[in-house]
């Protein structure tokens, strides 16, 4: 048995599912319509995703809003057959809504998030909190720490950020992020673009790409200008992409590392 009730809750389906329950209090809307209102999510793994999703217990979304999918994907979603589209304030949504073929879920319907798929319900909360992208994973840790650590940033051989005040910010399946005061970044070298991304972890953050003729990665410095509270340490604050930066920290050269954010850094 394990020492506390909720440790390692995680289960498995024949199907390759992981799904735990969850006691947070989850909420889902779609313009001002509340579609979800649930106290007994489940968190599901698929076997392709490496972010979880949630399955609400029917009695728990708005059943009467939703209709059998006209083009149904069907087989997505670890083979799943039956899929929903959204009828809200005449306006329709596809594939907004399935059923994962899983006997451990039956009961449970499953949502997209608008932010992370561009369809689905669009605004998700957790308590009273809004979350971005998709749900956290309760098995993921972020941490933000300030440091006194020597960190330097080159790109093209031009030193483009030295400091001795860091915030690492610590993410459980990422390389470390080095955030740095901003009178301590050649902001001068690198212009805003209108890129925006959003993290369940951290919140919205705003790019800016070099401006020089080399070639590099656009949208390759960010910040926090308001992240969540748990990492408030790095507001206001710019990191950069390990994957396509030169990082030399206490005078050693860090390798560039390899990272799901890889494949989308293109020059």
């Amino acid at each position: 048995m394990p020492l506390f009730p909720t440790e390692r809750s995680v289960r498995t389906t024949p199907e390759g599912l992981l799904w735990e329950p969850s006691e947070r209090w989850v909420r889902g809307r779609k313009g001002d319509v509340t579609v979800v209102d649930s106290r007994h999510p489940v968190l599901v793994w698929e076997p392709e995703l490496p972010v979880p999703c949630y399955a609400f217990p029917r009695e728990e979304v708005r059943t009467d809003l939703l209709r059998p999918a006209k083009n149904p994907p069907t087989g997505s979603h670890t083979g799943s057959q039956i899929f929903y589209d959204l009828q809200t304030d005449g306006a329709l949504v596809e594939n907004a809504a399935w059923t994962f073929p899983a006997a451990d879920l039956a009961g449970h319907i499953a949502f997209e998030w608008f932010h992370r798929w561009g369809s689905g319900l669009d605004h998700w909360y957790e308590e009273e909190e809004e979350i971005f992208v998709h749900p956290r994973d309760p098995h993921k840790r972020v941490d933000a720490m300030p440091s006194s650590r020597h960190v330097q940033v080159e790109i093209a051989g031009t030193v483009v950020a030295d400091t001795r005040r860091p915030v690492l910010l610590f993410e459980t399946g990422l390389p470390t992020r080095y955030y740095i005061p901003r009178e301590d970044v050649r902001l001068d070298l690198f212009e805003p673009t209108g890129h925006r991304t959003g993290c369940p972890y951290k919140g919205r953050a705003q790019y800016w790409t070099w401006r020089g003729e080399d070639e590099v990665p656009r949208n390759l410095l960010w910040s926090y200008a308001e992240p969540l509270p748990a990492v408030g340490p790095v507001k206001g604050l710019l990191a950069f992409y390990n994957e396509a930066v030169d990082l030399t920290v206490d005078g050693e050269r860090l390798q560039r590392p390899v990272t799901p954010f890889t494949a989308g850094l293109r020059a």
